[in-house]
């Protein structure tokens, strides 16, 4: 895409969960750090990340988006919801994609505050999800709402693709998604996944392609048996 999206006026580190700026400014509540934190406070451990989609979708739809809420069920598996919103229908089309929801917060006597609470501690916020990977949602959102409040006129279209299932079974988000997509003359030409790739700093890392995932069926055949009986 040709127009550039200004920098949010606070900015999300997405590799860590440093954060820098206020969560006030010209703004308001389209601020990323803002953003960061009501995502934050949704506790969308998978596959129940529809608050935190209702989030960005709130903001995406406020800004013109076309906003499509897709569930998928597979057999086996609880229903699982995911949101693509696309601004515009024309050519490149830029696609960010990434997911709402994460993983249990475990033992949250062991945290240094709330895991759900999105407090800030020098100059970091405290949340599950904050890195992995609503930082970058809300980094990406802010910048596209600040594209549209300034106006600039968008030579193509942007969209994203949030999902709900990316830290469970992962077979009811990005796949049928984009089965979805293309039937309906949404494939994108260029993807972002806002995944924390930094290795070392801050923005150290840009990363092109994915390693994919590879599975197998293992089948044995023999007498069944077990450790506690050899014999």
């Amino acid at each position: 895409m040709r127009a550039h999206a200004p920098r949010p006026r606070s900015t999300i580190c997405c590799g860590t969960s440093c954060v820098s700026g206020s969560a006030g400014g010209n703004s308001g509540d389209r601020d990323a750090l803002s953003i960061l934190a009501e995502l934050i406070r949704c506790p969308s451990v998978t596959p129940d990340a529809g608050a935190a989609l209702d989030v960005v979708e709130k903001y995406l739809a406020a800004a013109g988006f076309e906003c499509h809420r897709l569930t998928f069920e597979a057999p086996g598996t609880e229903p699982v919801d995911n949101l693509f919103a696309r601004l515009g229908t024309g050519r490149p089309h830029l696609c960010f994609a990434g997911h709402a929801d994460v993983v249990p917060p475990g033992d949250q006597t062991r945290w240094s505050a709330p895991p759900f609470a999105a407090q800030i501690r020098d100059g970091r916020i405290v949340g599950r999800g904050a890195e992995d990977m609503k930082g970058a949602v809300a980094a990406a959102l802010a910048a596209a709402l600040e594209l549209v409040a300034g106006g600039t006129p968008i030579n193509g279209s942007l969209s994203f693709l949030i999902t709900g299932d990316e830290e469970g079974p992962s077979v009811n988000g990005t796949r049928p998604v984009l089965e979805w997509m293309a039937e309906h003359s949404h494939t994108p030409d260029e993807c972002i996944v806002g995944e924390p790739t930094n290795t070392g700093a801050i923005g150290d890392a840009i990363k092109i392609g994915r390693r994919g995932a590879l599975t197998g069926t293992l089948v044995v055949t023999g007498e069944q048996g077990h450790s506690a009986y050899p014999e």
